[in-house]
């Protein structure tokens, strides 16, 4: 299956990995980390405005594949602090609507430049087809 590159300008990838990729409408996007695109440095705040980032970025990428956050089906979220479940999860739940994607949240012992959560997803095509096109 070949496999695309999602370019997602202001957004770049800070190392050598795609933001996204997809395969043949299958949409896998790079952890987002709370980068503001234009500085390129980590957003101020606390949890809740670094997830808050995280959710604009992921938009971003999902958005230059034709996909937004309803495609989602699987979501993983890494925590440098376990204690920031709850405010992380408060603003997941503003920007995920049921059904819910499949999630795993993850306590690591730190995220790159310090960040304080980072989350990736997996969507799929808005096509009815999608699930047929794989085999």
């Amino acid at each position: 299956m070949p496999k695309q590159a999602i370019e997602a300008p202001p957004l770049k990838a800070v190392g050598p990995y795609s933001l996204g990729v997809d395969v043949d409408g299958l949409v896998l996007v790079s952890g987002q980390i709370p980068l503001d695109p234009v500085t390129g440095k980590l957003v101020s705040g606390d949890i809740k405005a670094q997830t808050e980032q995280v959710f604009a970025n992921l938009r971003t990428v999902l958005a230059a594949a034709g996909r937004d956050l309803s495609d989602v089906v699987k979501a993983t979220v890494f925590l440098a602090d376990m204690g920031d479940f709850a405010a992380m999860n408060e603003v997941y739940a503003k920007h995920m609507s049921p059904p819910y994607p499949a999630r795993s949240t993850i306590g690591v012992a730190a995220l790159p430049l310090g960040a304080r959560v980072e989350i990736e997803v997996i969507a799929v095509a808005k096509s009815d087809d999608w699930p047929t096109r794989l085999t």
